[in-house]
């Protein structure tokens, strides 16, 4: 049945004017439902705009950049290959007894941590790089002890290789450097095996001279140690969050 305004006119002057009436209301409704689709289709737009952004910003944030739950701790020399050694202080005992510690401490912090040798056995620079290499999410941090045949030469030095590495090296500086007094050397650009070779943020602490009297006598100190591992983890905490 076709439906018409007519039904409800008794004349052809309400007749018109009902048609009319329902032909504004029709084109009007029309209208106003274009109207509403288009803002929706704005709003949708910016919406999308925006979750655009919030993505990028996100994989762009520097804590995405430097998540890792890993530390791979690199005890220096090992077994038969002593290190800088004075008298009966080997490197290799130093460069194992602080990073031992400084296991302690990153396991105190919620982080896996996986050391390339747990006692005084000899590891291979290719097998060091191998273990950081197979271990997803990780940083790799070397510890050794220096050695020069000048006696008078001593302090702190931090060693990268990778631009990745830069702010891991700085941060964990900085961190020994406030628990020591002793001289700062600074954070250098170097080429070593395990840094250049290894495919995360790598870096190589030097902890102090083996070879500087008074610096070895420190250095045969736990706290001494101990200040060396606490410094470096809290570079590696504020290397997570920064």
């Amino acid at each position: 049945m076709r439906t018409s305004a007519r039904i409800f006119s008794t004349n052809k002057k309400d007749e018109i004017e009902a048609r009319g009436r329902f032909n504004f209301t029709k084109t009007d409704f029309l209208l106003r439902n274009l109207k509403s689709l288009k803002n929706k289709m704005k709003f949708t737009n910016i919406r999308n705009r925006c979750l655009a952004l919030l993505v990028v910003l996100g994989f762009a944030s520097p804590v995405q950049a430097n998540y890792f739950r890993t530390v791979v701790i690199d005890a220096g020399h090992g077994g038969h290959d002593l290190g800088g050694q004075w008298g009966r202080v080997y490197e290799k005992h130093l460069c194992l007894d602080t990073a031992t510690r400084l296991e302690a401490y990153l396991k105190g912090h919620g982080f896996n941590t996986v050391m390339t040798r747990d006692s005084d056995y000899f590891v291979s620079l290719p097998e060091r790089v191998a273990i950081a290499n197979n271990c997803r999410d990780a940083i790799f941090v070397a510890v050794h002890y220096n050695f020069t045949p000048k006696e008078s030469v001593g302090g702190l030095e931090t060693y990268y290789c990778t631009p990745q590495s830069v702010d891991l090296a700085r941060y964990a500086h900085d961190g020994i450097i406030r628990h020591l007094r002793e001289e700062n050397r600074g954070v250098k650009f170097a080429r070593f095996y395990v840094i250049r070779n290894t495919t995360c943020p790598s870096i190589l602490v030097e902890c102090g001279f083996v070879s500087n009297g008074g610096e070895r006598d420190s250095m045969k100190s736990a706290w001494y140690r101990q200040s060396i591992a606490e410094g470096i983890g809290e570079g590696v905490l504020r290397f997570r969050h920064n």
